[in-house]
């Protein structure tokens, strides 16, 4: 996405993905796992980084809410976030991964318990199985449900846009490539990387993320 913005500017530059969960991306790094930009999927995770001296001055660049999805043709006749998951396979986040914490404050804001059949450490994991037909149903973001395409249907959550994710994106300390970095960052903040993030689902970042 970002890196197709990028290549418009400067074609000369690499970029490298890592698309593991935010949390197991901030232990890597704390490890000493060589990396150039941080974004993260939640403000909680960046939070950790800038704590740790990871990165510098982040900024948001995008925000999601959680939906929830069942294969196609729903054969678990999943209706919401109700009665109708009881001893039906969910599947959800785990706590501490970015989906998995607005997982929980979701359920708080409505009142409901949620019986997971499995916690999964990153959300296309969630969707994987919805997918499959493992898992009657998964709450994953809107952008994974749209990722998704035919391959599942989309169950609205009532409240879901009441619990939004951040996405904050920042320099590391440890940054080799500064100057290319910051490029990248520039090409996801630019009016053609959230173009291009909006193509995919992703809201734009919340007035009270900007301060």
């Amino acid at each position: 996405m970002a890196d197709t913005v990028l290549k418009e500017s400067d074609p000369n530059i690499k970029v490298t993905f890592n698309f593991q969960g935010s949390s197991t991306l901030v232990d890597q790094m704390k490890e000493g796992a060589p990396a150039d930009v941080f974004a993260s999927a939640d403000q909680k995770n960046m939070t950790k980084a800038s704590d740790a001296k990871l990165v510098d001055a982040p900024k948001p660049f995008a925000s999601n809410v959680l939906t929830l999805i069942v294969p196609k043709g729903n054969p678990g006749k999943i209706t919401g976030l109700d009665s109708s998951l009881d001893g039906k396979k969910l599947v959800v986040c785990a706590q501490g991964v970015p989906c998995g914490n607005a997982t929980k404050q979701l359920a708080e804001k409505l009142g409901v318990t949620l019986n997971p059949v499995s916690e999964e450490q990153k959300v296309t994991d969630v969707r994987a199985k919805v997918e499959s037909g493992e898992a009657d149903a998964g709450l994953v973001y809107a952008t994974d449900a749209k990722a998704a395409g035919d391959k599942v249907e989309t169950i609205e959550v009532a409240r879901a846009n009441e619990v939004v994710n951040s996405y904050p994106i920042a320099l590391t300390v440890s940054t080799k490539n500064k100057e290319a970095a910051q490029k990248f960052i520039d090409a996801v903040l630019s009016d053609k990387g959230q173009a291009v993030l909006k193509k995919y689902g992703f809201s734009a970042p919340t007035a009270a993320d900007k301060g």
